[in-house]
C-alpha cells in the first residue's frame, strides 16, 4: 500500500478543490440548537492541505484542523477498540459487538461513522493484569494484522492518515505474540541494567511494529516500583530506582521512535507505589509533591527529555496534586503538573475510558471531563456513539470549547503528519529476522539473576523440572533447553528446578526444589528455601534458553535485580 505521503503527492492537483469544498461543506458551524447523530454527519474523511503549500507537519495540522466541522474535530480525538480481527469482514458475534460499542458492524464503518482519529488494537492472556477491560481480541498473525491496519487506514481516507496503537510493552502485557520478535520483560531489562541494549531492543520492536502498520505503542512503563511486592504494576515497570528507571525510558523513547512509531509513558504521574489495580478501583496516592518530584516523576522528566511523543494520564488518585480527582481528569495534573511543570508539548492520551474510575460518569461525560482537563485523545471509551454525541452536545451548550477541542485535534493531527512523514528506511523489516532475535535473547542473558549459590556453578546430574500450577509451557520450554545445553532431563528423581511465574505467591513454592527460579517479579522468592535461586523476570522462550545455560554452566549470570527482595542481595555474582 502506498505512504500516505505518496499519496498526498498524487492528490495535489485536487488538494485545492478540496480544500474548497470542505471549507464550504465542513467548515460551517453545525446548529445550536440540536446535536446532530453521527448518520447526518459527512462520512467521508478530511482532506489534508498539501505538504508543499502549508509545509511541517504542525501547519498543515493547524490548516486542517481549521476546516473541519463540529463533527470531524469530535471524532478526530476518539481512538476505541473494534470487533473484528479484519476492518470489513467481522463474524456475527463481531458486528454485534461493534453495534452495542458503535451501532455499526465492523471497525471500517466506525472509523467512517465517528471520523476516528485512531483505533487500538487489543488482545490479552490469562497472564495480562489490563484483561479486564479488553472485551475482544484482534490480534493473530502478521499477515491478519497487516491487513487489518491497511483496511482501516482505507476506511480513514489516507491524506490524514490516523493512529493505529497497541500495547506491545512485552513480559505480562504483550498484545502480538506470534510471528514477531518479543523482547523480556522491562523489569528484565532493568535487571540487565544496559541502556544502550535497551534502545536497540526497543528499535527491534518499532520497526516491527512498523512494519505491521502500527504507529503508535502504548509503551514503555514509567512508573517507578515502591512497593514491598511490587504492587498491580510489578515486572511491567523496569524497577524501584528512579534514576535507573528513566534511562531505561529515555532508551525505550529513542528506540522505538527512531522506528517512526510514538513512544507513550504511561500511567502519570505514576501507578507504582500502588497495591490496588486503577482497572477496577480508584488507587490513592499519598505522597507529598517534593516525594513526587524525587522519585515518580523522575522518569517521566527523562521519557519527555528523550523526545517521547505521548503521556498517558492515568486514573490515579494523587492527593498532593488534585485531591479527590483521578490524575487523568485533573486540570492541575495535566496542565500545570505535566505541561507546565515538566514541560510536556506532544499527545496527552488517556488511559482506557472503560476502566471503572473513568466509569462513574456516562460516556459522554467523561469524554468532556476528560479533554477539559487536558487529554487530547480519548482511549477506548465504553460507548462510542455515547462519547461522540457528548462532545457535540458540550460543544453546543459552552461545557465544552472548542478552542480547547481544536487545540487537541491540532496535537493530534500534528503527530499524526509527522508519524505518517518519518523516514525508516528503505524496505520493509523481516518479522522475527535472525538479527532481530539476536537482540531479544542478549538482553533475556543480561537479565538472569542468581540471588542464592554458588554464582554461574551448573546444576550437577539430572534435571526434574517442576512448576506452579498452569506453566505447562514454561516447563516444556526449560526442559528442551536445558536438553540442547547438553543436561540430562528426568521426569522424577533429579535435581529439582522449580518455576514460579505471574501471580504466585509462598504457597507456589516447592519445599523440595535444589533451585528456585522467578520468572516474574522476584518478591516471592524471599519465601525459597532452595540453595539456589535464580530470577529471569520473564517467561520469554529466550529468557528460558538463556537460564538454561546459566543451569548448564554456560554461562555466567550478570544480571542484577532491579527490586529489593527482602532477604536476599541483589546479586552474589
Amino acid at each position: 500500500m502506498a505512504s500516505p505521503r505518496s499519496r498526498l503527492a498524487l492528490l495535489f492537483a485536487a488538494v485545492v478543490a478540496a480544500l474548497l469544498v470542505a471549507v464550504t461543506a465542513c467548515g460551517k458551524p453545525a446548529p445550536r440548537a440540536a446535536a446532530p447523530s453521527p448518520s447526518q454527519a459527512s462520512a467521508t474523511a478530511p482532506v489534508a492541505p498539501s505538504p508543499s503549500a502549508t509545509g511541517d507537519p504542525a501547519g498543515r495540522a493547524a490548516a486542517l484542523a481549521r476546516t473541519l466541522s463540529d463533527e470531524q474535530l469530535a471524532g478526530q480525538v476518539l481512538m476505541p477498540y473494534a470487533y473484528g480481527s479484519s476492518a470489513t469482514d467481522v463474524t456475527p458475534a463481531s458486528a454485534a459487538g461493534n453495534q452495542k460499542l458503535g451501532k455499526v458492524d465492523t471497525p471500517a464503518q466506525m472509523i467512517q461513522k465517528y471520523h476516528l482519529g485512531g483505533l487500538i488494537l487489543v488482545g490479552f492472556s490469562a497472564d495480562d493484569p489490563t484483561s479486564t477491560n479488553q472485551a475482544t481480541t484482534n490480534v493473530d498473525n502478521p499477515k491478519q494484522i497487516t491487513a487489518l491496519t491497511e483496511g482501516l487506514q482505507q476506511a480513514a481516507g489516507g491524506q490524514a492518515p490516523i493512529f493505529i496503537g497497541t500495547d506491545q510493552e512485552f513480559g505480562a502485557v504483550t498484545r502480538i505474540k506470534s510471528g514477531v520478535t518479543l523482547l523480556p520483560s522491562a523489569m528484565a531489562l532493568g535487571a540487565g541494567g544496559n541502556p544502550a541494549a535497551t534502545q536497540q531492543g526497543w528499535k527491534v520492536a518499532g520497526d516491527e511494529l512498523r512494519t505491521l502498520g502500527l504507529n503508535v505503542d502504548f509503551a514503555p512503563d514509567a512508573d517507578v516500583l515502591g512497593t514491598a511486592d511490587g504492587g498491580v504494576i510489578g515486572s511491567r515497570s523496569f524497577g524501584s530506582d528512579p534514576k535507573a528507571v528513566g534511562d531505561q525510558v529515555a532508551a525505550s523513547v529513542r528506540g522505538l521512535q527512531s522506528a517512526g512509531v510514538a513512544a507513550t509513558l504511561k500511567h502519570f504521574p505514576g501507578h507504582g507505589s500502588t497495591p490496588s489495580d486503577s482497572h477496577t478501583d480508584l488507587p490513592v496516592i499519598g505522597k507529598s509533591k517534593a516525594d513526587l518530584d524525587r522519585s515518580d516523576l523522575l522518569p517521566f522528566r527523562s521519557g519527555i527529555d528523550a523526545g517521547a511523543q505521548m503521556v498517558m494520564s492515568g486514573h490515579l488518585d494523587v492527593k498532593s496534586i488534585e485531591p479527590g480527582v483521578p490524575a487523568s481528569f485533573s486540570h492541575k495534573a495535566l496542565v500545570d503538573v505535566l505541561r507546565g511543570e515538566l514541560g510536556f508539548k506532544g499527545v496527552v492520551v488517556s488511559d482506557a475510558l472503560n476502566m471503572a474510575p473513568a466509569e462513574k460518569w456516562p460516556a459522554g461525560e467523561a469524554a468532556v471531563r476528560a479533554l477539559n482537563a487536558g487529554n487530547d485523545l480519548l482511549l477506548m471509551p465504553p460507548d462510542v456513539g455515547g462519547a461522540y454525541q457528548g462532545l457535540l452536545a458540550g460543544l453546543h451548550d459552552g461545557s465544552l470549547k472548542k478552542e480547547r477541542l481544536v487545540e487537541a485535534v491540532t496535537r493530534d493531527l500534528t503527530l499524526r503528519f509527522t508519524l505518517a512523514d518519518t523516514q525508516v528506511g528503505a524496505g520493509k523489516t523481516v518479522l522475527a529476522a535472525d538479527a532481530h532475535k539476536d537482540v531479544a535473547s542478549g538482553l533475556a542473558a543480561a537479565a538472569v539473576t542468581q540471588f542464592r549459590g554458588q554464582c554461574g556453578a551448573p546444576v550437577k546430574g539430572p534435571v526434574t523440572v517442576t512448576t506452579s500450577p498452569g506453566r505447562d509451557t514454561s516447563k516444556a520450554n526449560l526442559e528442551r533447553a536445558l536438553k540442547a545445553e547438553g543436561v540430562q532431563v528426568v521426569p522424577s528423581g533429579g535435581r529439582e528446578v522449580h518455576l514460579v511465574g505471574y501471580g504466585d505467591g509462598a504457597g507456589d513454592l516447592s519445599r523440595t526444589a535444589d533451585t528456585t527460579v522467578g520468572m516474574d517479579t522476584p518478591y516471592v522468592l524471599s519465601g525459597a528455601k532452595s540453595p539456589n535461586v535464580l530470577a529471569t523476570y520473564s517467561s520469554s522462550a529466550d529468557s528460558l534458553k538463556a537460564l538454561a545455560k546459566v543451569l548448564a554452566g554456560k554461562q555466567k549470570p550478570t544480571g542484577k535485580s532491579p527490586v529489593e527482595v527482602s532477604g536476599l542481595p541483589r546479586s552474589v555474582c
